[in-house]
């Protein structure tokens, strides 16, 4: 187990990109039910997410910014199908 921050840009629907760190330890579970915990979470985190961008590219879609809205959409299918994939290994863990 180790900790570490990870700069990454995040851009938000409020309209402005920042950088900052998250920290966080790797492996911060020591049964397969903490780690279904957390992937619980972080799934219906990420849910909550998908349904911000697709709000967002409907507004794109109505401003005429249909590229960005195509783009956007584009990311959407991506952060959907993660989504699937997270929610298929949270199946499987809840198994064993």
């Amino acid at each position: 187990m180790h900790d570490a921050n990870h700069p990454h840009e995040h851009v938000h629907s409020h309209g402005h990109d920042h950088e900052h760190s998250h920290g966080h330890s790797h492996g911060g579970f020591d049964s397969p039910e903490q780690a279904a915990a957390m992937t619980a979470y972080m799934l219906e985190h990420n849910r909550r997410h998908a349904e911000e961008l697709h709000e967002v590219c409907h507004k794109l879609e109505d401003m005429g910014k249909t590229a960005a809205a195509e783009k956007l959409g584009a990311a959407l299918a991506a952060y959907k199908a993660g989504n699937e994939s997270m929610a298929e290994a949270l199946a499987a863990l809840r198994e064993s």
